[in-house]
């Protein structure tokens, strides 16, 4: 098992926890993890984008002068795409543009993330990450404590006073841990953790 520090708030070590190694210690996939990433940009997508073909554009039934005899080039429609007001060539229209992956591969895809972050010594679990009031110089005190600035912080639960006093802080994210994502491991640098978020994530995953 892999065996981290355990921080306070004001960044000082006050133990150690081992952690699951089928959850933190599997061998990273990046093909999965690429995919994972890959959908959750894609399923952001709106897909409502369109614009007209020269079929939907109002006018242009006549045709705007003769075939032949005038010196201009011969024209059929003053809709066509390269008429000032002319219909789209390849018009976008709405689409889907969402990827679905199965659930083993997606938990598979968080399991790799995750364990990157414990190899690459960048996980911080914390004793404890209640704040008693909302204050965002604690939260940046507690990072600075880490000596780490770019930070995607894990609660077991839903926590307001946090997620508040950090929104306001450059480079650092707050999510519950049954809303942990592969582009937000990846994203942030670091990964500061409480314990119950291990303990959930583990219970989850393992």
């Amino acid at each position: 098992m892999a065996n981290v520090k355990v921080y306070n708030k004001e960044g000082a070590e006050v133990g150690t926890m081992d952690l699951n190694d089928s959850v933190f210690g599997v061998e990273a996939n990046t093909h999965l993890m690429h995919l994972a990433v890959v959908a959750q940009l894609a399923n952001k997508r709106q897909g409502t984008q369109s614009a007209k073909t020269r079929s939907e554009v109002s006018g242009g039934g006549r045709k705007p002068w003769r075939q032949k005899g005038t010196g201009h080039a011969r024209q059929g429609s003053t809709r066509s795409p390269q008429w000032k007001g002319g219909g789209v060539v390849f018009a976008p229209k709405p689409r889907d543009y969402s990827v679905k992956m199965n659930k083993k591969e997606k938990a598979g895809a968080i399991k790799s993330a995750l364990s990157t972050r414990v190899s690459e010594n960048k996980i911080f679990v914390m004793e404890d990450l209640k704040f008693d009031e909302i204050k965002t110089k604690k939260v940046q005190a507690m990072l600075d404590g880490l000596k780490i600035s770019k930070a995607l912080i894990v609660t077991g639960e839903k926590d307001d006073v946090l997620s508040i006093s950090a929104r306001n802080i450059p480079q650092t994210r707050t999510v519950v841990s049954n809303a942990i994502n592969v582009y937000d491991i990846l994203k942030y640098d670091n990964l500061v953790i409480s314990k119950d978020a291990v303990a959930k994530i583990e219970e989850v995953y393992a």
